[in-house]
């Protein structure tokens, strides 16, 4: 009877390493285009820190890291759902503001950094 699977070949070394042919849709990377990748992604960097602060990203950071400080205090501090929640909530009120002036202070300094800088 015809064998209905094709046969695999152990295509592997004594030491486990299996050298594979690189597939033909991929790209062979020069130095260039790895130059220009990393040329982008500075710019990229670059251009996310020079926008300033919002409220928004604020509450966003604040939001996230007080369902953290929520989920620790109504598991590990044993105060119970209600308990983290209101902990969480009031977490919230503090990390706000706080958030958003650390990120003032930072974008300020940067921007004094690169004013000096371009002189």
């Amino acid at each position: 009877m015809a064998q209905t699977k094709r046969k695999r070949k152990h295509r592997g070394t004594q030491a486990g390493v299996v050298e594979r042919p690189a597939p033909s849709s991929s790209r062979s990377r020069t130095p260039a285009s790895k130059a220009d990748t990393r040329r982008q992604a500075a710019e990229r960097r670059a251009a996310r820190l020079d926008t300033p602060p919002t409220w928004a990203g604020s509450l966003r950071r604040a939001g996230v890291m007080a369902l953290i400080f929520a989920a620790l205090a109504a598991f590990l501090l044993g105060r119970g759902i209600v308990g983290g929640l209101i902990l969480g909530a009031f977490m919230l009120l503090l990390y706000v503001p706080m958030s958003y002036y650390t990120d003032t202070l930072i974008y300020r300094r940067r921007q004094r950094s690169k004013a000096r800088g371009a002189r």
